[in-house]
């Protein structure tokens, strides 16, 4: 069974630092890039970070660059999303999604063939 598991949310202060993990199984992770996708209440789904297949290639949304790092380690079939300096409107549910290859790549979210359940971070001010 393909699935993608979320972890690693939880509730900080604004400044603090969370790391997300999204790891995959029934699949090999190797010919896959991965989005980092977040929903609030209210909102549209925003793209927040991909990272190509070899992880050569990374993209983040204007909103958390300079603040999040993702990164995957092939082997661990995981990837990860750093953030740092969080506020409180980062709060929302976080959700990996798996994109096959990586030609059209993108934050759209639109490609992507696995998603997770998600993992909610709240961010207090």
């Amino acid at each position: 069974e393909v699935q993608l598991v979320e972890s690693g949310g939880g509730l900080v202060q604004a400044g603090g630092s969370l790391r997300l993990s999204c790891a995959a199984s029934g699949f090999t992770l190797d010919d896959y890039a991965i989005g980092w996708f977040r929903q609030a209440p209210g909102k549209e789904r925003e793209g927040v970070s991909c990272i190509s297949s070899s992880g050569t290639s990374t993209y983040y949304a204007d909103s958390v660059k300079g603040r999040f790092t993702i990164s995957r380690d092939n082997a661990k079939n995981t990837v990860y999303l750093q953030m740092n300096s969080l506020k409180p409107e980062d709060t929302a549910v976080y959700y990996c999604a798996a994109f096959e290859g990586d030609y059209g790549l993108g934050l759209a979210g639109y490609g992507y063939d696995y998603w997770g359940q998600g993992t909610q971070v709240t961010v207090s001010s």
